[in-house]
């Protein structure tokens, strides 16, 4: 089969333990087929459709993702659900360079394009590839022990070194380009990016970071200490948090939630931005500052906006100086403040 011949491909990935997503999903893919395309699906989605939908995708031919479709040959993923979901959906293709489109299913959805009343739409922008590549910054993340490199992952949103054990704090160390910063018990330490400054980095008291600012963001969580502030700092910074061996410490990595690994005493994990974004197909050209407003559902009430550039004075029309100086123009006719006695 030639490139002509063959059908487009898009891939389908839903939150299959959720019947809104489930019926979203055989939504989606029936709309594809009618416009011409092929949905892709994960097979253990399409066996979780069936058993919900029956036979309601009797008539659409579902590819399996991996098996019959390669990921790097899908046009883009459709994904329904909420930022869980894209999560989960950024681990499934990374390495792919496939970019995503989510649909909101969930309750806040910062990564998500569209809401569940646009489902139709989200399928007539794929369709009619209507809409731009948004390259989002991720991070590497390596783990040593005692000299030794142990593992490595990655994360779009934060990697967070936190306590093992919920009775007692850790003790940490932090550290930037290669210097260390402050040493204190606390919960743990969040390092994010832009994308992940509103998610658990904003939960820990972390700025909110636009996301096309090109920086790195430290967090600790409740850390006991008198200096514990976050930071903000340059994206080819190394960001690195040091388990300290005091008591038999031990604690945990975790990435975006989903990716975890024990961190003896004496653990070492080390943040850079990675050299492969994250690609979110976007739609709507909202700024971010409309975005976090409606997420957040922020008050707004009494605001006026910027002034017309239209209404402001002129030079040629501001009053003519005063011959005795500035403090007789600024007084008004009969105004006497500047007489003398």
């Amino acid at each position: 089969m030639t490139e002509a011949d063959r059908r487009r491909e898009i891939l389908v990935l839903a939150h299959t333990g959720r019947h809104d997503a489930v019926d979203a999903a055989a939504t989606v893919a029936e709309r594809l087929h009618q416009a011409g395309l092929t949905p892709v699906m994960l097979a253990r989605d399409i066996e979780s459709l069936a058993q919900v939908v029956g036979d309601r995708l009797r008539d659409v031919p579902l590819a399996v993702a991996g098996k019959e479709v390669p990921l790097s040959r899908c046009e883009v993923g459709m994904v329904l659900g909420g930022d869980g979901s894209i999560l989960r959906a950024a681990e499934l293709v990374r390495g792919a360079e496939l970019p995503l489109m989510g649909v909101n299913l969930g309750h806040v959805g910062f990564l998500a394009e569209s809401e569940r009343t646009e489902l139709d739409s989200s399928v007539e922008w794929v369709v009619d590839q209507d809409y731009t590549v948004e390259r989002r910054m991720a991070i590497d993340v390596q783990v040593w022990h005692a000299g030794e490199h142990v593992g490595s992952t990655w994360a779009l949103n934060e990697a967070s070194v936190e306590k093992h054990s919920r009775e007692r704090m850790v003790d940490l160390v932090v550290e930037v380009d290669g210097r260390p910063i402050s040493a204190f018990g606390c919960d743990g330490v969040v390092m994010a990016t832009p994308t992940g400054s509103t998610a658990y980095a904003f939960s820990a008291g972390g700025p909110v970071v636009w996301p096309e600012v090109e920086a790195l963001v430290m967090v600790p969580i409740s850390a006991h200490a008198l200096f514990a502030r976050p930071l903000v700092v340059a994206p080819d910074s190394v960001l690195a948090v040091e388990v300290l061996q005091r008591e038999d410490e031990q604690g945990v990595l975790w990435c975006d939630g989903r990716r975890s690994t024990e961190l003896p005493a004496g653990s070492r994990v080390e943040v850079t931005r990675s050299d492969e974004p994250v690609l979110l197909a976007r739609v709507h050209q909202t700024p971010f500052s409309e975005r976090l407003v409606d997420k957040f559902n922020l008050p707004t009430s009494g605001w006026r906006g910027p002034v017309d550039a239209s209404n402001t004075v002129t030079t040629d029309e501001r009053p003519a100086a005063h011959p005795m100086g500035s403090e007789m123009t600024a007084g008004t006719p009969g105004d006497t403040q500047g007489d003398a006695p």
